[in-house]
């Protein structure tokens, strides 16, 4: 088989042949990213100009929402212009930046989701030390940490993934996706991209550790409250974030541990849940369960129709 170098493209995965099917992707597309959009700009515009949302539970969940949103934006507009155009190619340096951003946004929002998951431990379990541990500064370093953490990472096993030889251009998923792309290499797993996968099943080890262990720690002290008033209220916190960890982390378990499994329909459906739905959804999961979110979002849209009148009277 021949060789393919950095002026190669790659052919990714169509959704189908049919013209009307590849038009009816692409609104699907369409929606689903203009929901993760907005929704997420929604919780970073709230998050931003609410004084009421400045806590570190919402700091959080504003670098959450932005990483959302990156991650979302690598793939669906180009699985929409492929949709649109009929064009399933895309260049070898689009394919090493889909990796690259793809693996540096996934990896940032777990470890938001874990530093969540952390601030919740401290939050029920530490209440009257929370304003001590969780200050600006303790917050500000711990997102540091695994921004500069993700990033280099992302760079060592993107490095590591186009380090080898591919032997096909065909890519069986509907963008660059990091296990598809080790299928197309002529010498299999190499050691060091065997040592990156170790290396990242370590991390997300890690990342659930701290996430179970914050979580065991929480429902030992709730058990412990009298009132199932005051459990539900202690309860009601954790819900989102923990719907948004189960999600994130089933499908990313499930993408991961097929990558050596034939391609079939079913990676692409594993993938699109993995990277599409988190992102879309998340904004709902935390805003519907949320009286503070639901009021600052109230307030901003009043506040909206409010400058629309104005500005209509000035006309």
């Amino acid at each position: 088989m021949n060789n393919f170098t950095s002026t190669s493209s790659f052919l990714l995965l169509e959704f189908s042949d049919m013209r009307e099917l590849q038009i009816l992707s692409f609104f699907v597309f369409l929606a689903l990213y203009l929901t993760a959009l907005i929704g997420n700009l929604l919780i970073v515009t709230v998050v931003a100009v609410d004084s009421h949302l400045h806590t570190p539970m919402y700091y959080f969940l504003f670098n959450l929402a932005m990483s959302d949103i990156g991650s979302i934006s690598v793939m669906v507009p180009k699985a929409m212009t492929m949709s649109l155009k009929n064009d399933r190619s895309i260049t070898y340096a689009g394919c090493v930046a889909q990796v690259f951003f793809h693996v540096f946004f996934a990896t940032s929002g777990f470890s938001v989701l874990t530093i969540m998951a952390h601030d919740r431990y401290v939050a029920i379990c530490h209440p009257l030390h929370y304003e001590r541990i969780m200050h600006k500064g303790a917050c500000l370093q711990m997102v540091a940490i695994g921004l500069i953490g993700s990033l280099i990472y992302t760079i060592l096993h993107t490095g590591g993934t186009f380090g080898n030889t591919f032997c096909s251009n065909i890519v069986n998923q509907f963008f660059c996706e990091i296990p598809q792309l080790i299928k197309l290499s002529c010498s299999g797993i190499s050691i060091m991209e065997t040592g990156f996968l170790i290396l990242a099943f370590s991390l997300a080890l890690g990342y659930l550790i701290v996430i179970i262990r914050s979580y065991v720690q929480i429902f030992v002290v709730v058990l412990r409250i009298p009132s199932s008033q005051g459990q539900k209220k202690a309860l009601s916190t954790c819900v989102p974030h923990l719907t948004v960890v189960t999600m994130f982390v089933a499908s990313g378990v499930l993408v991961y541990a097929r990558s050596t499994a034939q391609s079939s329909n079913l990676d692409s459906i594993l993938s699109m849940i993995y990277t599409i739905i988190p992102p879309t959804s998340n904004p709902f999961i935390y805003s519907v369960r949320n009286k503070e979110v639901k009021t600052a979002l109230q307030n901003l849209l009043r506040v909206a129709i409010s400058y629309k009148n104005k500005f209509k009277v000035v006309l």
